[in-house]
């Protein structure tokens, strides 16, 4: 992991509220010359700290669908596979290898109840998935997206 100093750590704050921002003016939010503001997101970019750029949507739009979390216990050396498995499954959003009670958490979204007992159902009979924990998402109290 490079190191980040305080404009590194500025610039990427700028992106996060607004990642559409143009070179120019996040040059003068950040007091620095155009120049450098371009040559820190390359050098940010090459070295993957900034992996992409997107559209967060907003929560009216978020909450059109079901979401929940699921904490999913595998088999000993199971793990390959029901990666794999749960990549496939487009209504999987995240996957996270946790420590304590769950191998992973899952984020998942789908438009209908009926929906998600169908996924977590698929989720279920994936070879190598011994447990699920579900919970459904009944609202967003904060959501400070991915701060360094």
């Amino acid at each position: 992991m490079p190191v980040l100093d305080e404009i590194d750590r500025q610039l990427i704050a700028a992106l996060q509220i607004n990642a559409r921002e143009s070179v120019a003016m996040l040059a003068r939010q950040l007091g620095i010359a155009r120049t450098t503001v371009t040559s820190r997101l390359a050098r940010l970019e090459k070295t993957q700290v900034i992996t992409g750029y997107g559209v967060r949507l907003g929560q009216r739009v978020v909450d059109g669908g079901l979401q929940a979390y699921v904490g999913i216990t595998v088999q000993a050396r199971s793990g390959k596979e029901v990666l794999r498995r749960l990549s496939a499954m487009a209504q999987v959003q995240q996957l996270c290898a946790v420590s304590g009670e769950f191998d992973y958490v899952a984020w998942l979204r789908t438009d209908s109840p009926e929906q998600l007992d169908q996924l977590l159902d698929q989720i279920g009979s994936v070879e190598g998935v011994e447990k699920t924990t579900t919970s459904i998402i009944l609202s967003n109290k904060l959501d400070r997206g991915q701060p360094i």
